[in-house]
């Protein structure tokens, strides 16, 4: 795990001194991905110049510095991530001259031997590297399959600018970063930037699973990326090709699968452990961690006071039955609130999942003790673990045979009652059928009542503000993947329509952020063995009911966990990362967030329209709603604008052409 930079340009004459001197300010920009070791390499004859830090895991000797050159001399390479099966790949060359164990030297004799596009399609792990091509006069940047490392491009210029992060590529003399509003609505809604846009005008995400070849004489002309690896495609071949067998011999291939995964990331030659909440996820990889490991799993748990967030008392029965070195730590409201000064420099971007907070911590706490840590991450969108999976196809299959006229009476019927009423009535029930937050539950559900089709209800689930051209206006509507006709083609059922758009959303753009960036604030690795690609696609060979059961979601993951772990240990509701940040923004966080929702500051910045927000501060402090995915989202981008006023300042138009995002 590391940080990489570069860029290339097309104006030869910039004295070695000075190209030295940005590259190493970029590079020096990600020292947190890679405290280690840092290392530059530059030909100011193009230019072109790469930038590497290092998190030293495997081959801790200097034979692993990068930039790495390969051993003819053509290739170049500065590459963050781990190839988990670089020692297998290493036997196919005899003949390379190796000089060290990396996995970063296997992998430029697999490009000097194999080429690109085959290369890269044998790789298993997560990855973003630059290659730089010295016969070719050719840059490769490439991302892997899920996007679980990040890699941002940007022209300034005739010079392309890359990096890990968008700190490394602001840091560039030339690069101005304008904000792009276009891309506000799309952040309003999901809570994240999604990919391909950035929140920089001309600056994008490379997508997962693709590769972008820039030769020097060509720029600043970008071609399209090309993709290696589709997760929609392989879902397609793999529902084309059904698994045969029964039940039971899908359990076993299951285990031998995620076995496998767990097994190949476990190297390591440097401290290794794993997140543990107690679900389903974490405790599957943590009992493979147990059984295929040589000595007790490390095991990192967070704790908080309040009742209805705290997975501590979880996470330390499974810890105690698997026989686990666990630590916990038991969060007060003061230590989680520390971190959100800090949240707008780690994330980089705006960047709008309130689990942040908790992931920054659990993520300090395992940096303490380990540099690797293993986590559940994927598990959800894979085996069906959201709970939208369980009821979202009931509601739509019950909701569609009204005229939607009703069914909009009946939400206005369900929110003439405040949330705070409808907690008060659930008092009313069984403990047994108690739920967290019911009042807001039945808000939501109010909200996707009169849907208008599956499209509709899938995004007014995953939206925080459903409407957000009325907050954030913008002049062009960028496309994302669920506009994408294909993702809703007929014959896939509403549940496999839910988990692709998740996988190719949702788990790159907010997911994997939220660990990326948390770990590496502190210099941690994260690795998630659930998005090894064989086990996707493993995963939609198999029917729905296998994932979906009985109102029980993760079915088939259920079974296999259980024969680790007793069914018992693992029967309660599923209950996401949070914090009670609803109460917070009440109390000890009102007059943070009070300054940066103040009318007057969002009218002047002219990002948003202030009547909605405060309508809804109102509300959320009066207690009659809990706004505060909705306010969190305000919140995020005004705190990460704060700490980048001058930026702000060069804003650009908004676009009124189509966009020019690849």
């Amino acid at each position: 795990m590391c940080g990489i930079v570069g860029f290339i340009g097309t104006e030869p004459g910039e004295s070695s001194d000075s190209i030295r001197d940005t590259v190493s300010r970029m590079t020096n920009a990600l020292r947190h991905r890679g405290p280690d070791d840092s290392g530059v390499w530059f030909d100011a004859t193009v230019p072109v110049a790469l930038g590497h830090r290092r998190l030293s895991i495997i081959d801790l000797s200097d034979q692993g510095h990068q930039p790495m050159v390969s051993a003819s001399g053509r290739y170049v390479l500065v590459f963050n991530g781990e190839i988990y099966n670089y020692r297998e790949l290493r036997t196919e060359f005899p003949n390379y001259s190796f000089r060290g164990a990396s996995d970063s030297e296997v992998m430029l004799a697999a490009f000097q031997n194999y080429g690109i596009s085959l290369a890269v399609k044998r790789f298993r792990g997560m990855f973003a590297f630059a290659l730089w091509d010295r016969a070719e006069r050719t840059l490769h940047l490439a991302r892997d399959r899920f996007g679980e490392k990040p890699l941002y491009y940007a022209m300034a210029g005739r010079t392309l600018l890359f990096g890990s992060e968008l700190k490394a590529v602001t840091a560039h003399p030339a690069f101005s970063p304008a904000i792009d509003r276009s891309v506000m609505p799309l952040f309003l809604r999901y809570g994240y930037v999604p990919q391909p846009y950035a929140i920089y005008h001309g600056t994008h995400k490379l997508e997962p699973g693709t590769c972008l070849s820039i030769t020097w004489n060509r720029l600043p002309d970008l071609p399209t990326p090309v993709a290696f690896w589709s997760a929609r495609d392989a879902a397609a071949r793999a529902m084309h090709q059904p698994f045969r067998g029964t039940p039971e011999e899908a359990e076993d291939y299951l285990e031998k699968l995620l076995g496998d995964a767990v097994q190949a990331q476990m190297v390591a030659d440097v401290p290794l452990g794993a997140f543990l909440s107690g679900g389903i996820d974490s405790t599957m990889i943590v009992a493979l961690m147990q059984k295929y490991g040589t000595r007790k799993a490390r095991t990192f748990t967070l704790g908080f006071s309040e009742k209805w967030y705290d997975e501590a008392v979880h996470a330390r029965a499974v810890a105690r039955r698997l026989g686990t070195d666990h630590t916990e730590m038991y969060v007060t409201p003061a230590e989680a609130m520390a971190v959100i000064p800090s949240l707008s420099s780690i994330y980089d971007e705006p960047f709008a999942d309130s689990s942040q907070v908790p992931t920054c911590l659990v993520s300090q706490l395992a940096r303490q003790h380990v540099t690797v840590a293993l986590t559940g991450d994927g598990g959800d969108e894979i085996f069906g673990g959201y709970n939208r999976y369980v009821w979202s196809g009931k509601i739509w299959d019950w909701i569609g045979h009204y005229p939607q006229f009703m069914r909009s009476a009946a939400a206005i019927l369900v929110t003439a009652i405040s949330p705070v009423g409808w907690d008060r009535l659930s008092l009313l029930l069984p403990k047994r059928l108690a739920v967290r937050a019911p009042g807001d539950k039945m808000h939501k559900l109010a909200g996707i009542l009169d849907a208008a089709s599956r499209q509709d209800l899938y995004q007014r689930l995953v939206s925080q503000w459903p409407d957000p051209g009325k907050v954030a206006p913008a002049t062009v509507d960028l496309p994302v993947e669920i506009d994408d006709p294909l993702n809703w083609k007929a014959g896939n059922s509403f549940l496999r329509q839910m988990m692709l758009l998740d996988s190719i959303g949702y788990l790159p753009g907010d997911i994997l952020v939220k660990v990326d960036r948390a770990a590496m604030a502190v210099g941690l690795e994260t690795r998630a063995p659930y998005l090894d690609h064989r086990l996707f696609e493993f995963a939609w060979s198999l029917p729905d009911e296998w994932k979906v059961r009985n109102g029980e979601s993760k079915w088939l993951l259920r079974q296999v966990l259980h024969r680790h772990v007793p069914k018992e240990m693992m029967e309660r509701p599923k209950a996401g990362f949070g914090i009670p940040m609803h109460v917070w923004m009440r109390g000890p966080l009102r007059d943070w967030a009070e300054n940066l929702l103040d009318e007057r500051r969002l009218r002047q910045e002219g990002f948003f329209d202030p009547t909605p927000i405060r309508r809804k501060w109102a509300q959320h402090l009066a207690g009659s709603h809990n706004w505060y995915p909705q306010l969190w989202a305000i919140l995020m981008f005004e705190s990460w604008l704060e700490t980048r006023r001058d930026a702000a300042e060069s804003t650009a138009a908004p676009r009124i052409a189509a966009s020019t995002h690849s």
